[in-house]
């Protein structure tokens, strides 16, 4: 899933920022899926299977900063990682609701001026 990757991307924070590197977290991941112990040619082959060129340098690092670690692990401490990380995405839910109680009355208040023929 996109959050999975997105988790595992915030935990290897020694890879470079490039958008290119998530392709490679991704294609490891889903050999994950099939395979407890994916190799590098699983992820040039999900990669290559979709269209994608594979920079071989960008696999093996992958797999080099990766060795001896639990994938699961990661994650779980990304999603640490994430839940210090705060946000704004908490204030939508209230705002929304507030939104819609608004809407509510309003459109009661419609019904109620409708003409009764």
């Amino acid at each position: 899933s996109k959050a999975t990757v997105s988790v595992l991307n915030c935990c290897l924070v020694s890879f470079t920022p490039v958008p290119r590197t998530m392709k490679y977290i991704a294609a490891y991941m889903l050999a994950k899926q099939n395979n407890d112990a994916p190799t590098e040619k699983d992820v040039k082959s999900i990669i290559t299977a979709v269209g994608g060129e594979v920079d071989d340098a960008r696999v093996s690092e992958l797999f080099a900063q990766l060795d001896g670690k639990d994938v699961e692990e990661l994650v779980a401490e990304g999603m640490k990682k994430l839940a210090n990380c705060g946000g704004g995405g908490g204030g939508a839910a209230p705002a929304a609701a507030a939104a819609g109680g608004a809407a509510a009355p309003a459109a009661e208040e419609k019904k109620a001026a409708a003409p009764v023929e």
